[in-house]
């Protein structure tokens, strides 16, 4: 019975390593872009700090609708997230003829913030579709949570001692303090861990399980998408120009449906026609479940059309999951503990990357695959982190008035990331990671210094955290530097792997 446990344990720890390592540069790029999503309105914030105008949600709805029908009358529709005690613009997505653009609104002149960008979205969207095409991204954002879920699982099974090593540090001592840290940051917050990955996967189910729905509905998404939110009325367009009915009334009647209960969301669809509808979803940020509750209006009239408060017990089960894991609720030592944990998953994940490669390397000389994966470690594990950093700088940088200046804030993130991915796969890795890792401490510095007149507090506490960044990582690049190069020692009696 022993050797047949033993036997599994093998597997296990066969199976953890190797898929780890095929999928475990694009899981840290995921959780490293979760991670920083728990502060996404914060770092929107920071990101505007011209923008600093508040209003309540009635007053905020109107404005951005008014300017919204005087810019983007022929949308298909307008879909807004209307201002919180975390954000203080109107998030607005819209089509104005040349394809669906993201625009935060000012919430007194309904006008685009002088300072274009795409604030902590950019980290968000990085986070599930990893900047690339639908569906392509969250395809492979998909795949990679049911890697990091099988991981955890498996990482369970093949440590034997995994909570009583839990408690072991051995600092110096190679693989063995690789592995010491890697149990460390797996177990201590591990129901944190396998939460997030399974609910990661639930918000991608349409995409992982079709065959429900394509066995109920086939083809007519509209009538799947009916089912699942009868509050939301869906009809075609009347082809008739018709003007919008004050929103303000909406707002107030549908937050008395909800009990008292704020707004979060908006849908106009088919604005300024005959048949333009508006539903409105109650706030995510006063319930775990995510959107559980809308109500759809006439465009035109005001009239109700439907109100509808999700209670099917399925689908309460399914909003409880994906509120868990977008964590709206959440009030900000929950966001704290989610930021630590997310933050730990992300290192247990490039802990392991790195543990890859040193446990092969005190066994035996590296192969050439293993050379070309300790030299990638070095470019995306600390290359990943430069351009979130230069997408950070780019925004304090790049003129206001420049064209397309949200997409120049991606483009600097994105080849900045790249030239870093080149380096570390050029230069030595007792070369590249000193190097990196300075770039990085330097980068956070930068990006750390205030606001000038339009500091406030979300201003200071994003800088806060850039600055203790920049002196952790300045820390780490020290320690490379003054690290002399590893020495190979071969064990007897044992094989490369």
């Amino acid at each position: 019975m022993s050797a047949v446990r033993d036997g599994a344990r093998q597997v296990m720890a066969w199976l953890h390593g190797w898929s780890g390592l095929l999928l475990g540069w694009m899981l840290f790029v995921m959780c490293l872009g979760g991670t920083l999503s728990v502060f996404k309105p914060e770092i929107g914030r920071w990101m505007r700090p011209e923008t600093t105008a508040t209003a309540d949600r009635a007053a905020a709805l109107t404005a951005s609708s008014g300017w919204l029908g005087r810019n983007a009358p022929n949308s298909f529709g307008w879909y807004l997230t209307l201002p919180n005690e975390r954000m203080n613009t109107v998030e607005a997505t819209y089509d104005p003829g040349t394809g669906f653009v993201y625009r935060a609104l000012d919430p007194v002149t309904g006008a685009p913030a002088p300072r274009e960008t795409l604030g902590g979205e950019f980290f968000y969207r990085l986070h599930f579709e990893l900047q690339l095409p639908f569906p392509w991204g969250r395809l492979l954002a998909s795949l990679a949570a049911m890697v990091l879920l099988l991981g955890l699982i498996t990482g369970i099974i093949a440590h034997r001692r995994i909570f009583k090593d839990f408690f072991t540090f051995r600092p110096a001592k190679g693989q063995r303090s690789w592995l010491d840290g890697h149990n460390a940051l797996g177990v201590l917050a591990l129901p944190f861990h396998i939460m997030i990955s399974f609910t990661g996967l639930l918000t991608l189910a349409t995409l992982n399980m079709p065959w429900a729905i394509s066995a109920n509905y086939g083809n007519d998404m509209a009538a799947m998408f009916q089912a699942l939110q009868p509050g939301q009325v869906d009809r075609p367009a009347a082809g008739r120009p018709a003007p919008l009915a004050p929103l303000a009334p909406m707002l107030r009647e549908a937050e008395r449906r909800f009990g008292g209960q704020p707004v979060g969301r908006v849908t106009i669809a088919h604005p300024g026609d005959a048949a333009a509808t508006v539903t409105m979803f109650r706030d995510d940020a006063r319930q775990i479940a995510y959107a559980a509750g809308a109500v759809s209006f006439d465009g035109t009239s005001g009239r109700v059309l439907a109100d509808f408060t999700e209670n099917r017990p399925a689908l309460r089960t399914y909003g409880v999951a994906y509120g868990l894991h977008l964590a709206r609720f959440a009030p900000l030592a929950t966001r704290w503990l989610y930021f630590l944990c997310g933050a730990m998953l992300s290192l247990a994940v490039a802990s392991g990357m790195v543990l890859w490669v040193v446990k092969r390397r005190e066994r035996a000389p590296l192969s050439l695959g293993n050379r070309i994966v300790e030299r990638l470690n070095a470019g995306v594990l600390a290359g990943v982190p430069i351009g979130c950093v230069a997408f950070l700088l780019a925004n304090r940088l790049l003129p206001l008035g420049a064209i397309d200046r949200a997409g120049a804030e991606v483009s600097a993130a994105l080849w900045t990331a790249v030239v870093a991915l080149v380096l570390g796969a050029v230069l030595p890795p007792k070369r590249s990671w000193p190097l990196l890792m300075t770039i990085l401490a330097l980068g956070c510095a930068a990006a750390a210094m205030p606001g000038g007149a339009f500091a406030d507090r979300v201003q200071t506490g994003v800088s806060a955290v850039l600055l203790a960044a920049a002196v952790g990582t300045g820390w780490l690049a020290w320690k490379q530097w003054r690290r002399p190069a590893p020495a190979l020692r071969r064990r007897a009696g044992t094989q490369p792997a």
